[in-house]
């Protein structure tokens, strides 16, 4: 029963692509000028003609690592950062601020500073993508750990745990969910801030595939592009549901 329920879960979160493809092809059924907006055969022959040249793993590899680079390394500050100013009010009260004046500077309008300050190379890339995913990770996590049941930290104290284990126990597991919000928000800001950050500087990946796709007018390769784009994310984004179903499988609203 499960695996039929699944089965239709997974029809029905693909319907809508799946139509938008159909569609796609109907409406470039009998197009004189496919430079515009090129059919879905022409982009498959795209695929193949890139597989075969080796571009289309290379860039994929390359987008894939410096978004994974940087997803972690903003994680893990925003992770450190929310839960010690969760847990110290003098942590935040000396943090927080900064942190929320920061956070106000759309973080794409710094490029110009970070290019400057890190080149063009891939330190600046990763440096943008960290500063992309930084906050949602951070914001998640301090509201999170301050929003867990003070009952709960109350009774766990009445039975002697140390502060670590109350933050093992009780404090970490009540703010998880909040947690694991704030990591899929940050996955979407990666692979904008990556498409954004490969069109401006770059030498590979797949913005700069788009990139130079536009100077010639490859259509079908820009297309392709948008495409691996979606995927990627949607792959990630199924990444993230997963280990939020495992970490959480203990809470009524997630079973």
């Amino acid at each position: 029963m499960n695996n039929k329920f699944e089965a239709t879960d997974l029809l029905l979160s693909w319907s809508i692509p799946f139509s938008v493809l159909i569609f796609w092809y109907i409406i470039t059924l009998g197009q004189s000028n496919a430079s515009l907006f090129p059919p879905p055969g022409d982009v498959g022959n795209a695929v193949i003609r890139l597989i075969q040249d080796g571009t289309l793993a290379k860039n994929i590899e390359i987008s894939t690592l410096r978004a994974s680079a940087g997803f972690v390394i903003g994680g893990l500050i925003g992770f450190l950062l929310g839960v010690v100013n969760g847990q110290f009010r003098l942590a935040e009260k000396i943090l927080n601020t900064p942190i929320q004046m920061i956070r106000n500077v759309p973080h794409l309008a710094m490029i110009p500073l970070i290019l400057i300050w890190f080149g063009i190379g891939e330190t600046a890339k990763i440096v943008l993508i960290s500063l992309g995913t930084f906050f949602p990770i951070y914001l998640n996590t301090f509201h999170g750990i301050r929003y867990v049941d003070n009952s709960l930290i109350e009774m766990g104290k009445t039975y002697g745990l140390t502060r670590f284990e109350l933050f093992k126990d009780i404090i970490f597991p009540g703010s998880i969910a909040s947690i694991m919000i704030g990591i899929r928000q940050s996955l979407g800001r990666m692979w904008l801030t990556l498409i954004v950050a490969e069109t401006v500087a770059a030498k590979s990946g797949i913005g700069f595939m788009a990139t130079n796709a536009r100077e010639f007018m490859l259509m079908d390769v820009i297309v392709l592009s948008l495409i691996i784009y979606a995927l990627l994310g949607s792959i990630s984004d199924f990444i993230a549901g997963l280990i939020e179903k495992r970490v959480l499988r203990w809470h009524a609203n997630y079973r």
